[in-house]
């Protein structure tokens, strides 16, 4: 399939392959303590990246299934068993099923998408991802015309992911998107990172990118998607919608009640890394604005 979207990133704009995989999340809590504070002026939005050293990254990550400490998705994480794996796809769809991911990797046209990757917390990555657009899938499945909602649904496996024994949030974890976002041809669902696999901790086997949404919205681990007429729940808005909106587009005009978000920190420049402003939408805003023409956005976080 030929892409359908303008790439102004090249692989020189790539995150490190070590600096991706076991990311230190410095503004992962860096707001309440000050940290937020301590870098310097502003720098262009694609200059070099600085890796970090590798001792300051094979720790830290994010995925509460796993432990909510940023070492323990990569301690943890190994013991989530991958293969065999399937994604159910119901609602209003006219095929709907249980379909193997093997089965849906041989129907679906994989191609490499280097993407910003914007996190909540005010820190940001480039990343190569390997993936094929979520449109061929629900395409696959049948959408029917009076769905409007795509709902995202991770497995729910607590002898495995042991955080789930634990009310940090309502398990199983779930997402959602308005359905044009979701056929946005920017809207992929990845498999792979630098040409590998993706690991377990980053999502495998299949994850959702949404390139100018914050991180959260990207769900890790799916095993089921259903379409609806109604805007589903989603996890984090579940648990604090003050600070978690369902759409959470970037938007740097629109700060988190606890810190700003018109700059970001990105990723393999340390601790004491200059910030970049953060631009609208990620940097896909005319790829994408026109999906919220007219309303405020200020009011739909």
């Amino acid at each position: 399939m030929a892409n359908r979207w303008k790439n102004t990133l090249t692989e020189t704009d790539v995150t490190p392959e070590t600096v991706y995989l076991n990311r230190r999340q410095l503004m992962g809590g860096a707001a309440g303590i000050g940290l937020a504070g301590l870098a310097g002026p502003a720098m262009a939005q694609e200059d070099a990246l600085e890796p970090n050293e590798w001792d300051d990254i094979t720790t830290y990550n994010n995925f509460y299934e796993f432990g909510t400490g940023k070492d323990d998705p990569a301690r943890n994480a190994h013991a989530l068993t991958t293969d065999p794996w399937s994604v159910k796809i119901d609602g209003m769809v006219d095929n709907p099923g249980e379909f193997a991911f093997e089965d849906i990797m041989a129907r679906m046209t994989v191609e490499e998408r280097i993407y910003r990757f914007r996190c909540v917390e005010a820190w940001s990555m480039v990343v190569p991802w390997n993936g094929f657009e979520l449109a061929d899938l629900l395409n696959l499945a049948g959408v029917q015309s009076g769905a409007k909602y795509v709902a995202f649904e991770t497995l729910y496996r607590p002898d495995e992911m042991w955080g789930q024994k634990y009310p940090v949030l309502e398990w199983p974890y779930v997402e959602g998107l308005r359905l044009d976002e979701a056929m946005h041809p920017l809207t992929i669902m990845a498999t792979g990172i630098y040409g590998r696999d993706i690991p377990n901790q980053n999502g495998a086997p299949l994850r959702l990118v949404v390139p100018w949404k914050y991180g959260f919205k990207s769900i890790k681990s799916v095993v089921r998607i259903t379409l609806t007429d109604q805007e589903p729940p989603t996890s984090w808005n579940i648990a604090n919608g003050r600070e978690y909106g369902f759409y959470s587009n970037v938007n740097p005009e629109v700060d988190h009640p606890r810190w700003s978000q018109a700059s970001e920190r990105r990723i393999g420049g340390g601790l004491f890394a200059r910030k970049i402003p953060t631009l609208m939408f990620n940097g896909y805003e005319e790829e994408v604005a026109s999906l919220y023409e007219g309303m405020d956005l200020r009011k739909f976080i």
